[in-house]
């Protein structure tokens, strides 16, 4: 059995997964040899492994047979439900959106490889392709998937927040300023809920490494659904916004640079082009509300990474600095809620002591 592999460790696979590789290669009239095999970890993941599996074909050096495999992460299930991921990862596959499904084993999955680009920090900032990710990201928002209708925000923030306490020690629970967060979680459902928001079938996770797009039609896929779930488009908005202070594919991948945060002029013609997508006549009115929201959901965005990099210090292995990254979140917290919800919007006792505590010195543009 031929395997090259510059992604697992001792250069094997595991069997389980073997099988169902050669077993598909099989189907292939085009593999030469289904045990002959490269695999090559892709970086930038921060909650699976994810590698690329090739099928070298000499006579088509051009034309490779592909997949994908992901690797499931230690501990993600107390980020999600794998099996709901599953089952939201087929339907949108039967919606037409994101790559096929093509095999399960114990600790992943194999999936379609799709022959696009995944996109880089800068591309976010292209206004070309910022527009074809709104357009995505409505289409997205837009699609009728089965299940549980209600928000998901802030259950799961709870239900996190309970988590990161009982991973932590005191002193870490005392550092972060975990116990001051059940009011700051509260206080942020009842300032940010609206009546007549707008609730679709969010991504949740929209930075760069999850958006594809191909160089040669334009069309962007959106991938990866492990947080997928119905919530208010605004935060889904500001999730995406709040992305663009990042870049997993540095030396530093974990360091957050908020001079790049998109200024309003950016938010607003990211949400014009969001809501006009469809054909639809907008009014300023309703671009100038949807950003105002987008930003008051920043706040709720920052909890949600923080408490996720918290938990993921204490259950995952991946190369990246969770706990550095937890923080930084936790400081764009403090620091953003009294310039965005007003200096007197404060949770009992702990909001005053939790922003002197991260933000002094901090700038934000």
């Amino acid at each position: 059995m031929a395997i090259k592999t510059t992604g697992f460790v001792d250069g094997s696979l595991p069997e389980e997964l073997m099988q169902i590789l050669v077993t598909l290669a099989s189907t292939w009239e085009d593999v030469n040899d289904p045990n002959c095999i490269q695999v090559k970890r892709l970086s930038g993941a921060m909650t699976n492994e994810v590698f690329r599996i090739i099928w070298p074909n000499d006579d088509k050096v051009d034309l490779h047979r592909n997949v994908l495999v992901r690797i499931y992460g230690e501990g993600v299930e107390i980020f999600f439900n794998r099996d709901d991921e599953i089952r939201t990862f087929e339907c949108l596959s039967h919606h037409g959106q994101g790559p096929r499904l093509l095999g399960r084993f114990s600790d992943g999955r194999v999936e379609e490889f799709l022959h696009a680009r995944t996109l880089s920090a800068e591309d976010l900032r292209d206004p070309e392709i910022s527009t074809l990710i709104a357009a995505k990201m409505r289409e997205f928002h837009s699609l009728d998937m089965p299940g549980n209708r209600n928000v998901v925000l802030w259950s799961r923030l709870r239900r996190w927040l309970r988590k990161a306490k009982n991973l932590c020690s005191l002193a870490e629970i005392k550092e972060y300023g975990l116990d001051s967060l059940d009011d700051e979680i509260q206080l942020l459902e009842k300032e940010l809920t609206q009546y007549d928001q707008e609730i679709g079938f969010c991504h949740n996770d929209l930075q760069y490494g999850n958006i594809m797009m191909d160089e040669e039609t334009k069309s962007v896929t959106l991938i990866d659904y492990e947080y997928a779930s119905y919530n208010p488009v605004a935060y889904d908005l500001a999730n995406h916004f709040s992305e663009m202070a990042a870049n997993y594919h540095t030396d530093t991948p974990h360091i957050l640079d908020y001079t790049k945060y998109p200024d309003e002029e950016e938010r607003r013609r990211f949400i014009l082009a969001y809501l006009t997508s469809s054909g639809e006549d907008i009014c300023d009115s309703e671009v100038g509300n949807l950003v105002q929201d987008a930003e008051k959901y920043s706040l709720a965005n920052h909890l949600f990474w923080g408490l996720w990099g918290i938990i993921s210090a204490n259950v995952n292995n991946i190369d990246f600095d969770y706990k550095e990254y937890a923080r930084q979140r936790f400081q764009q917290y403090w620091l953003r809620k009294p310039q965005i919800l007003g200096p007197f919007v404060v949770a009992p006792e702990a909001g005053e002591i939790g922003f002197s505590k991260f933000a002094t010195g901090l700038t934000y543009s």
